[in-house]
């Protein structure tokens, strides 16, 4: 594991499309620099990964920006979890108390998950990071 002030963590808990395409494209932004990426999934953001809703922009009530962001090519969440996995720099950890919460069970590879941690386990990767971002 690199020193903690080369890694950016990104803690994703809404699912809303915006959020977890912003925490994402902050992990991006980490890889490309050569840096490592470590995205959490809680909760609502968990859950979009588990469903598999990672295509299709919906940002519920904006039309004109589902839109917008199809004519811009803007990449989708999917292409953007692709792409910081290409880099071998991301992690993508999945709570296992958010999964129980929504009653599923851990299996690493899920919906793009690598690895189910527990709070205590987060904690001790995440202490001393300084670059974290909360979504």
């Amino acid at each position: 594991m690199n020193a903690p002030e080369n890694r950016v963590v990104v803690f994703l808990h809404s699912g809303e499309y915006d959020r977890v395409h912003q925490g994402l494209s902050i992990a991006a932004a980490a890889v490309a620099s050569g840096r490592r990426a470590e995205v959490y999934l809680f909760w609502w953001a968990l859950e979009r990964f588990l469903l598999d809703r990672l295509d299709e922009p919906d940002f519920t009530g904006r039309e004109d920006i589902s839109d917008r962001f199809e004519k811009r090519r803007m990449p989708t969440l999917r292409a953007l979890l692709e792409h910081i996995r290409e880099t071998g720099l991301a992690t993508v950890a999945g709570c296992t108390g958010s999964l129980g919460a929504l009653g599923g069970e851990p299996k690493a590879g899920d919906s793009g998950v690598d690895i189910w941690l527990g709070w205590s386990a987060i904690l001790q990767r995440t202490a001393g990071v300084t670059d974290r971002f909360y979504l």
